[in-house]
């Protein structure tokens, strides 16, 4: 995972939750999908099936936790999460938690299992354990996400955190504890958004957004952001349906 960390990367949020749709985005040449089990209602063994629809191509399956909590965190792990996004950080303590339950020695102190993501205990890297920790450690993401006031205040701290491997702004969730929902043009926000950059560039981590349109995407990753996760799956698929039909329905008058 560590070339998510030197070229820009895009994704983009998976709320479908079909098998089907997550392996034909596999093919669709986005680095990474977002599985949304935080306002999606998808459980641990829906989510394991996504994973493995991705890996059929170069997808890498991103999974956004439901809440701060050890079992949620261990289990899109052991199921091959490649990266885990975490809303609604507020604390220094919640992310110190996060890396230890997320991370195995000597970062932190995950429960040890040899899960789907260890292929069972049969992989070849799966052995010694000491370097199968550190190879688990490299190949998954730790993500807070900063998007309350909280986070915004400690984001210096959170992003120089050890085994915290970047940091995702979730823009209107962070306007909106800005006290301006769906402003992202006052002096507050764009002041809170380049203080999370300055941030994780000094700390050397990925600064990830959120982006409804391509428009958006551009620009972000213009102003400095190393990753994109562009729209739904689901916004995609209708906005597609709805441009073919204007056309459509526009040349037969």
């Amino acid at each position: 995972m560590s070339e998510h960390k030197k070229q820009k990367t895009i994704g983009s949020f998976f709320e479908l939750g079909s098998t089907n749709a997550a392996e034909a985005l596999s093919y669709s040449g986005l680095d990474y999908i977002i599985i949304d089990t935080e306002h999606g209602p998808f459980a641990e063994e829906k989510v394991m099936e996504l994973i493995r629809a991705c890996k059929l191509g170069k997808l890498s399956p991103f999974v956004r936790i439901k809440e701060i909590s050890r079992a949620s965190v261990l289990r899109m792990l052991d199921i091959g999460a490649e990266a885990i996004v975490v809303p609604c950080v507020e604390t220094v303590k919640q992310v110190k938690d996060l890396v230890k339950w997320g991370k195995y020695p000597p970062l932190g102190e995950r429960g040890f299992f040899y899960g789907r993501a260890a292929a069972y205990g049969f992989g070849d890297f799966c052995s010694p354990l000491d370097l199968y920790f550190t190879r688990s450690n490299e190949g998954a993401m730790l993500i807070p996400q900063c998007e309350t006031l909280g986070c915004l205040e400690n984001i210096e701290e959170i992003a120089f955190m050890d085994g915290v491997d970047g940091i995702f702004v979730g823009p209107y969730d962070l306007s909106i504890a800005l006290g301006k929902p769906g402003d992202f043009k006052t002096d507050e926000f764009r002041q809170a958004i380049e203080n999370i950059l300055a941030a994780c560039k000094r700390a050397g981590k990925a600064a990830m957004i959120y982006a409804a349109n391509v428009e958006t995407a551009i620009d972000q990753l213009e102003l400095g952001f190393d990753s994109v996760a562009v729209g739904t799956d689901i916004a995609f698929l209708v906005n597609s349906y709805k441009s073919m039909l204007k056309a459509l329905k526009g040349a037969l008058g």
